[in-house]
């Protein structure tokens, strides 16, 4: 991806998290960046296009964050709260209104996006499953497909339904009660008491190691 549509996409992210998809046309695209229509259909054929160039790019910075949770000398269970934070951030950034213009609107892409990202969060779970069994923090007598399906499908239904408020499903409380919930399930002993430690070292570095909104 070029500078200039680079420069493009990511104003038009912040138009898309911000007001929806459907509401945002050329024309507004073309105001807020202050170039000519026919300057942005040099980069885009339409607003399709313009949809798909954006799911792309969230497709990749995505993964890249991904990767990024995958620290150098970390055990499996601080790598998992690691992979547990970013989720949670992309929860909170998400717009409602923009997740359901995309689900209408442009299904196809609405499905790309999903399909990549579960199978990037189910297969990084899988291989943390395998990690944390090899440094005996994890049960070996776990299957390891049904608790990766599991994480993921907590991850997904938690902020669509109206059992928890928003300042709930973003509070650092519920945050540890999730992990502990999940963790406290697979886990042994010994990965029970790394837990334990990481969440103290929480508690005490909370505005290190959290994101502001998800602080209580």
């Amino acid at each position: 991806m070029n500078a200039e549509l680079n420069y493009i996409i990511e104003k038009v992210r912040e138009l898309y998290m911000k007001y929806g998809i459907k509401s945002i046309t050329m024309d507004d695209v073309a105001i807020e960046l202050g170039i000519s229509k026919k300057t942005l259909y040099q980069h885009v054929s339409d607003k399709d296009d313009l949809v798909g160039k954006f799911i792309d790019n969230e497709i990749r910075v995505r993964q890249e964050q991904i990767c990024k949770c995958i620290i150098e000398d970390s055990n499996a269970v601080e790598e998992l709260f690691e992979i547990t934070v970013f989720m949670n951030k992309i929860i909170r950034d998400q717009n409602p209104a923009t997740e359901h213009d995309l689900k209408k609107y442009y299904p196809h892409h609405y499905q790309k996006i999903t399909k990549v990202r579960r199978e990037g969060v189910y297969n990084y779970i899988l291989l943390n499953l395998q990690k944390g069994k090899e440094e005996g923090l994890y049960r070996n007598d776990m299957d390891d497909e049904t608790i990766a399906k599991l994480y993921l499908s907590r991850v997904e239904s938690i902020h669509v339904n109206d059992l928890f408020t928003v300042e709930e499903f973003t509070s650092t409380k519920l945050f540890v009660e999730l992990l502990a919930y999940h963790i406290r399930g697979i886990a042994t002993q010994k990965g029970i008491a790394v837990f334990e430690k990481k969440i103290k070292e929480l508690e005490k570095n909370i505005d290190k190691i959290l994101p502001e909104k998800l602080k209580m």
